[in-house]
Order: C-alpha cells, then sequence, then structure tokens
C-alpha cells in the first residue's frame, strides 16, 4: 500500500513538474499570457514547480527504504523517472496535438520501461 501511495505521489509531482516546464510553452495562446516577458512566466512557472516538491520530497521520503519505505535510492529514481516520461508523453499528446512520436521515440519507452525491470531484479 506504501508503495502505491509513493507512487501516487510523484505522479502527482511529475504532472506539476511537466506543466511547470512545458505548459508555459502553451501560455502565449491565452490573451492574458501573450504580452508576458520571460521573467514574469518564470515566476509563474516557479510557483507551478512548488507545488512539485509538495508531492516529490514526501515522495522520496515515504518510498525510501532507509525511512522504512519499500524502495531502494535507484529504485525510487527509475520509478521517477518512468513516471515523468509517461507523464510528459501523456501531456504532450493532450496539450500539444500536433505532436507525433516517430518508432524509435517509442522504442527508446520501452527500453526504458525495461531498464525499471532490471532495476528491480
Amino acid at each position: 500500500m506504501k508503495a502505491l501511495y509513493v507512487i501516487l505521489l510523484l505522479i502527482m509531482s511529475n504532472t506539476f513538474m511537466t506543466l511547470a516546464w512545458y505548459g508555459h510553452l502553451k501560455f502565449s495562446h491565452l490573451p492574458r499570457f501573450r504580452s508576458l516577458g520571460l521573467l514574469p512566466i518564470i515566476f509563474i512557472s516557479w510557483g507551478i514547480a512548488l507545488f512539485e516538491y509538495m508531492f516529490q520530497v514526501p515522495a522520496n521520503r515515504l518510498g525510501f527504504k532507509e525511512n522504512g519505505g519499500p524502495f531502494s535510492l535507484l529504485q525510487l529514481k527509475v520509478i521517477q523517472e518512468v513516471i515523468t516520461l509517461t507523464v510528459f508523453v501523456l501531456f504532450s499528446i493532450i496539450v500539444f496535438k500536433q505532436q507525433h512520436f516517430k518508432p524509435t521515440q517509442l522504442i527508446s519507452l520501452v527500453l526504458i520501461i525495461l531498464a525499471v525491470y532490471f532495476a528491480f531484479k
């Protein structure tokens, strides 16, 4: 159960991270954000990223084996990377509809999933 809770926290964290890192690329389509310069966009993204940390830090503390969690440090990192890529792919498909994935990019995602398998062996 703790593992599932950690994974849910990591999903939330990565959702905010992806929004902070890439969401601003769509801000120019919104009337209020169209005329903003780089510095205000940086501060908006930083404000969104604050929520990333509010989920990421507890996920790592709860998930880390030395704190009573189910995962080693390497396992936490591998899980986080797979979640990051999964959230990013979903985000890019939903928000950036014109983005398409090439077969080689999909193969690279499969290889990363295989990395998870080997990290837990």
